[in-house]
């Protein structure tokens, strides 16, 4: 699940522009806080719907592509579905991280309908990763469950800038990890299992960088400017990905899709990979017993569920996952690490100094809602 963090990548870089020309450039990050969760949606959804859905899109995906959509069947009863449109062939051509990124959608979608009293009743439909049709569910209204505070869901968010380089503690560790520590393992910034993930991070991007489908994919999924961003409310960016400041000033208005491709805006990618990697905690990763549809909506699901833990204890999140997504790379971690089942999720994690609020954009319920067909 990959976000690129470009931070510097437009360092050293001097343009001349006169205040006029300043006045009506795009001076500042569009962020989460300058639109509302909840705007005007489909006419058929209630405000209880509405609110769920909108929630449940808060989801983390990579390059911020958002794959799901809701099928409308009845009121309280959808199919949430995987849409193609949304996939990133050139580093999941399998869609193995589509399904993650559907799993985590599921598990914010129940966590939203029980903050609202209903209950979820799922049924499996997806055979296949690359099948439209993923879940379908049903919202029982009055069930007795045990809501968790919505606030976490809009709160969390992706750091990737620099972490403090103490391993986590003990007491932190058990929180995250709970009953759930069959499936994550975490390995401490010192050992030398972190430094192989720390290695292989770096020659994985490496070669994703240099691999012109991969660049060429994540340029198109890049919202350069406010505007870009705005009537896409998709994608990587310039809040996102952390760039601010002059840096953002000159992304939003000089860069382009272009730029992505040239071999200094590469070679800057990968050094901002390896200052990443210099500074955590160590990395978390996460496993499951099979590669089934079922199982990767599971390790999704779970993955959300350690997400929304980590705020609270001043712990960030970097999901960097290029080691799976580079087959070289991926045939060696099993070997190196000794983990079965394999990983699914490779987690730069560490304590920072402040938590700012999340800044990824996300699209409109009435956007990936589709409605049934007038008769």
């Amino acid at each position: 699940m990959k976000r690129r963090h470009f931070l510097g990548l437009a360092g050293g870089t001097l343009v001349a522009a006169g205040a006029t020309a300043y006045s009506f450039s795009d001076k500042r990050n569009l962020q989460r806080a300058d639109l509302p969760l909840v705007g005007k949606g489909a006419p058929t959804l209630s405000p209880d719907e509405e609110q769920i859905l909108s929630l449940a899109s808060l989801a983390p995906s990579g390059h911020n592509t958002q794959p799901w959509f809701i099928q409308y069947l009845t009121p309280y009863h959808w199919i949430i579905g995987n849409d193609s449109s949304k996939w990133l062939p050139a580093v999941d051509p399998h869609q193995r991280e589509t399904m993650l990124s559907i799993g985590a959608f599921l598990q914010n979608l129940e966590y939203a309908a029980q903050a609202s009293g209903y209950a979820c009743r799922w049924t499996l439909l997806a055979g296949t990763n690359q099948n439209e049709h993923v879940m379908d569910v049903s919202l029982i209204k009055g069930s007795s469950v045990t809501p968790i505070d919505v606030e976490k869901i809009k709160s969390r968010r992706t750091m990737r800038g620099r972490f403090l380089e103490v391993p986590l503690r003990a007491d932190d560790l058990a929180h995250l990890l709970g009953s759930e520590s069959e499936s994550m393992r975490y390995l401490p910034v010192a050992g030398k299992e972190a430094q192989f993930i720390n290695e292989q991070t770096i020659e994985a991007n490496r070669l994703q960088a240099y691999r012109d489908p991969a660049q060429g994919e994540l340029a198109d999924w890049v919202r350069f400017s406010s505007r870009d961003a705005l009537s896409h409310r998709d994608g990587l960016t310039t809040g996102g990905m952390e760039i601010t400041g002059m840096s953002g000033w000159m992304v939003r208005n000089f860069y382009d899709k272009a730029r992505v491709l040239t071999s200094d805006f590469r070679e800057r990618g990968i050094a901002n990979v390896r200052a990443e990697v210099a500074s955590s905690a160590g990395w978390i990763l996460i496993s499951t017993r099979d590669e089934s549809v079922a199982g990767l909506l599971e390790t999704g699901r779970r993955m959300q569920r350690l997400f929304l833990k980590v705020r609270e204890r001043n712990i960030a999140l970097h999901p960097m996952t290029q080691i799976l997504e580079e087959m070289s790379t991926r045939r060696s971690l099993r070997s190196a690490i000794g983990i079965e089942p394999g990983v699914q999720f490779i987690l730069r994690v560490g304590y920072v100094a402040s938590y700012p609020p999340p800044v990824s954009l996300r699209r409109p319920v009435s956007w990936f809602v589709r409605l049934p067909a007038a008769v």
